[in-house]
């Protein structure tokens, strides 16, 4: 039982850490990323950095996630055996 809940643990970790890195970290901090790029005066390497960080957002929130969710599946697969 106790690797079921470590398990669900590990698996309700990795949804929480990919919808934070992918969403907010990425997502939203690249967008705040190009306006403050943009105002007062134009830094191109910020409008770049932030195009980046939104471009790779949905990867980086799907890796993060995956690499607790899978072996949280696996704990609560040889719990159930």
């Amino acid at each position: 039982m106790a690797k079921f809940i470590c398990g669900l643990a590990l698996c309700i970790a990795g949804v929480v850490l990919g919808v934070y890195l992918g969403v907010w970290v990425c997502f939203i901090g690249g967008i705040i990323q190009l306006i403050h790029g943009i105002t007062p005066e134009v830094v191109a390497k910020d409008i770049a950095f932030g195009i980046a960080r939104i471009f790779f957002s949905g990867g980086v929130g799907w890796f993060s996630a995956a690499v607790l969710i899978i072996p949280g599946m696996v704990l609560m697969r040889s719990a159930l055996e």
